[in-house]
């Protein structure tokens, strides 16, 4: 992923105006440069800047060591690509005894089976979720830089259904989760290019500049099955995938608005038309034609033989009709249909 702008990737700044733990006390263990909890934060500090990773930006405050702001850049290969999603953290006066408190600024989505409408986030690292103890916080180990690590590589995922903890093994509703995870990913993407979170203004309107085309373009491939939802753009080979009924309403109403704020926003979007275009029942129905004529060959190939050639034929069409009679059904033809 390319640096936006010459954003850094940790910074010390001043205007903490908008940080969701402003009113958090703030004790004398934070400004007495000689207690162990100021020692340890300004150790943090030290490990943020020098071990960032690409795709995570942090902000600590001058004024109050005690608050930070962390974004991270969705992944390539999961339902959250190109997306930005902001935490706020605050330290607790016994740091590190006690982990870090972190809030998710989730617009009231359900992002995530880890984050909640609320802002809470789920955890084992933070405590706030069950593990084992080597999952869990550890005062003389743990760090900051993990926490965030956990969440990009453990939350953000490439099929965050299976986080749930009572989640049946189907991939179906795996699939269908990532069509809800995507449309909130590209809905959130209005409420920060309206109010981005300070200190990170700059950040988040070039991103959505460099992104805007992949993000539209994500939307037409995955309207038209060409492609699964969080798989754009990672150089992977699919069939035709099924996708939602519901899922393509919601993309084609979306996406006209998508477009125009991101047009806004100053974005190069040449070749992309005001409207998503989806391919009709039609057209699909015109390629299963084509399709059956193949078939058809085939069958006057095989009874031109003796041994057989019409059983085999017969076997060939009753396992096509199987397959377009599901695909027509909104079916997802399974392997035993192949």
């Amino acid at each position: 992923m390319e640096n936006t702008m010459e954003f850094e990737h940790f910074d010390v700044v001043s205007d903490d105006s908008d940080h969701h733990f402003l009113g958090s006390k703030n004790g004398k263990w934070f400004n007495d440069s000689k207690s162990k909890v100021y020692k340890t934060i300004v150790k943090e500090w030290k490990i943020l800047e020098q071990n960032l990773p690409e795709s995570i930006y942090v902000r600590v405050y001058e004024r109050r060591i005690d608050l930070m702001r962390a974004v991270i850049v969705g992944a390539a290969g999961t339902p959250y690509h190109d997306g930005l999603f902001f935490f706020d953290i605050v330290f607790p006066s016994d740091y590190p005894r006690n982990p870090p408190k972190l809030y998710y600024h989730s617009f009231g989505y359900r992002h995530n089976p880890n984050l909640y409408k609320s802002g809470k986030v789920c955890l084992s690292l933070l405590n706030t979720w069950y593990g084992k103890k080597k999952e869990t916080w550890d005062p003389s180990e743990s760090t900051m830089l993990q926490v965030l690590l956990s969440i990009q590589a453990l939350v953000l995922n490439e099929k965050p259904f299976f986080n749930e903890p009572d989640a049946l093994p189907s991939e179906k509703k795996s699939r269908a989760y990532n069509e809800h995870v995507f449309l909130i990913t590209c809905i959130a993407s209005f409420h920060l290019l309206k109010r981005p979170p300070r200190n990170f203004e700059a950040f988040v309107g070039d991103h959505f500049r460099r992104r805007a085309f992949s993000i539209l373009a994500a939307c037409r491939e995955y309207a038209n099955g060409r492609v699964g939802v969080g798989y754009y753009g990672c150089d992977l080979r699919f069939p035709m995938v099924q996708v939602s009924r519901s899922f393509i309403q919601r993309l084609v109403m979306l996406y006209p608005g998508l477009l125009k704020a991101f047009r806004r926003n100053g974005a190069s979007l040449e070749g992309l038309g005001e409207q998503l275009e989806v391919e009709s029942q039609e057209s699909k129905k015109k390629s299963s034609g084509v399709f059956k004529k193949i078939v058809e060959k085939i069958k006057q190939v095989f009874r031109s033989r003796k041994f057989g050639g019409e059983f085999v034929c017969k076997k060939i069409w009753s396992v096509q009709l199987k397959i377009y009679t599901n695909e027509e059904n909104g079916k997802i033809p399974s392997k035993e249909d192949y």
